[in-house]
């Protein structure tokens, strides 16, 4: 497919619903949440969709950031953001972990809360930006659309001087390659159930001649 350039920008609670829409599809086939949310068992999709909408709803309440590119008004990319100072949090709200229990059951909530601080474990010291959901809509992958987003979120925390770089994870060997051709380093791996999820670092994000409106 040929490339694609998408509207850049900075979202609010206000994009919530088409946040939660997009993250759906973006997660409900990755390896990791397949284990974490027994893709073998009835209900699979509700439990994804309930995973999505309590993070969204999370990270929207507490007025963290989120960059997004948009195609003639459509959402069609997102990338939420933790902060240095704020990040990796959620699971620390009894709110969130009680809304969870209630739609994803006992046994998904502790998967996730193991999983969360499996990745936990793997970060190293220092300030930095971490990633919690990432994604582009699978009807437009292939379009060039996932290094537009990168190169934005890239010039967004290169601008927070305290910021040592980007950290993210994944469970999907297809973006290996991926995350690595754009600078970004693996420095763990951490078994969930059968899935070998890949911790990245991006030590020195510069910023780049587009810009997040």
């Amino acid at each position: 497919m040929s490339d694609t350039t998408a509207e850049v920008r900075m979202l609010d609670s206000g994009y919530a619903r088409e946040a939660r829409s997009l993250l759906y599809h973006a997660y409900r086939h990755d390896p990791t949440y397949a284990y974490l949310f027994e893709a073998e068992r009835p209900g699979y999709d509700q439990r994804v969709r309930a995973t999505v909408r309590e993070l969204v709803q999370q990270h929207f309440a507490e007025e963290l950031p989120a960059i997004g590119l948009l195609i003639e008004d459509r959402l069609v990319g997102i990338v939420l953001i933790a902060p240095p100072r704020r990040r990796l949090g959620i699971t620390e709200s009894w709110g969130w972990r009680l809304r969870m229990l209630l739609s994803t059951g006992l046994r998904c909530t502790q998967r996730y809360l193991d999983y969360h601080e499996a990745v936990l474990a793997c970060l190293p010291p220092g300030q930095y930006h971490v990633l919690p959901l990432i994604g582009v809509h699978p009807q437009f992958q292939g379009k060039h659309l996932g290094e537009q987003l990168l190169a934005n979120l890239h010039a967004w925390c290169a601008a927070d001087e305290a910021s040592q770089g980007i950290v993210l994870d994944t469970g999907n060997s297809h973006y290996l390659d991926f995350y690595k051709r754009h600078g970004y380093v693996e420095i763990g791996e951490v078994a969930i159930g059968p899935v070998l999820e890949h911790v990245f670092f991006h030590p020195n994000p510069q910023p780049v001649s587009s810009s997040v409106d």
